[in-house]
């Protein structure tokens, strides 16, 4: 599944602190965002992780991007949230990889690769400011 919730949250997460001039902790985006906290709080240790955002402690602490809304794209939010490219079809970008050993027989592979290649490509070139 390309999109899951974790991609979701993280969205809705970078977009809030985007539009704040505060950096926001974990409390105050679970409940403007009504999420579990738990939740994002592992998501967010995942953009942290994935250098997206910069955690401030104390008590005007929180979370802030780490680099311009500009230039940070869905598709590095989706691999940060995901913690792994994401994958339309359960196919492998490499038919060496196929999870049913069958690349070799396999007529679909090379259509579900491409389509996998374009939607990445436009996931690169759409920001984060774009869907804000």
């Amino acid at each position: 599944m390309l999109l899951t919730k974790k991609s979701e949250y993280a969205l809705l997460s970078l977009i809030a602190i985007a539009k704040s001039d505060e950096a926001k902790n974990v409390d105050e985006l679970s409940r403007e965002l009504n999420i579990s906290k738990s939740f994002l709080a592992k998501i967010m240790q995942n953009l942290a992780k994935h250098n997206l955002v910069v955690s401030h402690r104390g008590v005007n602490g929180g979370f802030a991007l780490n680099k311009s809304w500009e230039i940070i794209t869905i598709l590095e939010i989706v691999v940060a949230a995901e913690e792994k490219l994401p994958s339309v079809f359960e196919c492998s970008p490499s038919m060496d990889n196929c999870p049913n050993q069958l690349a070799s027989l396999c007529t679909i592979w090379p259509l579900l690769n491409n389509l996998q290649l374009k939607i990445n490509d436009f996931l690169e070139k759409l920001t984060l400011k774009d869907i804000a």
